[in-house]
């Protein structure tokens, strides 16, 4: 019955548009507007999914590239590792085979020292002759005082061979399984520049102002990978010869620690600063850089809940600011990469 009735009124109201064009006209447009408007909110709606698509793919691209990143360095790691452990190996018995050495060395210029002495009780004027030219013809006053000499260097040398052996452990030291653990920042921070110390020492004065700060709870080789990034990067950026200065503290509550890393290099440009972290981003000439690592960077600090800023000023130098929770946060997006 009430369709009938709706049935009904909807034919009276088409007879009376029937006799009206104006009406008729009227509704058209009302029909007209109508669809543009959902014709509008259905693009509208297109636009934002297309949008919230490109998004997901760009950060899906970027976590791509960043495990494709991480793998290389991981194998990367492995290798350095296995070379160091094998060089750590004959380092190990020549140092030890030449602290021996020095012994027994020591001794032989003790005895020399003694027959110096038992020189004057000779008899044999011959004998004694032939012994003096022998000592002229070694110079033998002067082996006496170069030999221990040499063998100061060359501890020196051997003991340093052991220290960047033991660095590039410490620094490519692989954490297959994502394992937190506690680590001394300063540690971490002087080997790495151990590690670059070639890249680096021809370009800056390395400057350590190291505050009082406690152990923290990370993933020690990937910050020593940021650490590696941001300092050559500095070193980089430095025309001719400057100073990379490395600055740590602790907040005041002791929940965070946070490491600067500054030089005195060109700068970067402001139209550049927002764009630093981006995957693939380099200002650096073709074939010079990948672009990648700063956003590895950014990926690793995000990952230890911390945080990494940068301030720049073209020709005057740029400035590196990690912050890094004291105690890691279990769970969140890092559980989820590990």
């Amino acid at each position: 019955m009430e369709a009938k009735q709706q049935q009904s009124r909807q034919a009276g109201a088409d007879d009376a548009l029937a006799g009206n064009p104006t009406a008729q006209l009227e509704q058209a447009m009302q029909r007209l507007e109508d669809d543009i408007r959902r014709r509008e909110a259905a693009e509208a709606e297109l636009v934002r999914r297309n949008a919230e698509l490109t998004e997901v793919n760009a950060r899906l691209s970027m976590a791509q590239e960043q495990l494709v990143q991480s793998e290389k360095l991981a194998s990367i790691g492995q290798l350095a590792a296995g070379v160091a452990h094998e060089i750590n190996n004959p380092i190990g018995y020549v140092f030890s085979n030449f602290e021996t050495l020095g012994g027994y060395i020591g001794r032989m210029l003790e005895m020399f020292k003694a027959y110096e002495e038992a020189e004057a009780s000779i008899a044999a004027p011959e004998v004694l002759e032939r012994l003096r030219a022998m000592r002229a013809g070694i110079d033998l006053d002067y082996l006496i005082e170069d030999i221990p000499v040499l063998m100061s260097e060359s501890r020196e040398g051997i003991t340093r061979v052991r220290k960047i052996v033991q660095d590039l452990k410490d620094f490519s030291r692989v954490d297959a399984n994502q394992e937190w653990q506690w680590a001394n920042l300063h540690a971490g921070l002087d080997s790495t520049l151990n590690i670059v110390s070639n890249e680096v020492k021809y370009k800056a004065e390395v400057v350590r102002e190291y505050g009082d700060i406690p152990d923290i709870e990370c993933l020690p080789s990937q910050l020593n990978q940021v650490f590696m990034n941001i300092v050559v990067n500095g070193a980089h950026a430095i025309t001719g010869h400057g100073r990379i200065t490395i600055r740590t503290g602790v907040a005041e509550d002791g929940s965070q620690v946070w490491v600067e890393i500054a030089d005195n290099g060109s700068g970067i440009a402001k139209e550049h600063l927002a764009r630093i972290f981006d995957p693939f981003f380099t200002t650096k000439p073709i074939g010079s850089g990948t672009g990648l690592g700063l956003s590895l960077s950014y990926g690793i600090i995000q990952k230890h809940h911390g945080q990494i800023e940068v301030q720049s000023e073209v020709g005057k130098g740029t400035t590196f600011r990690i912050t890094l929770p004291v105690h890691h946060v279990a769970g969140g997006a890092e559980e989820a990469d590990a």
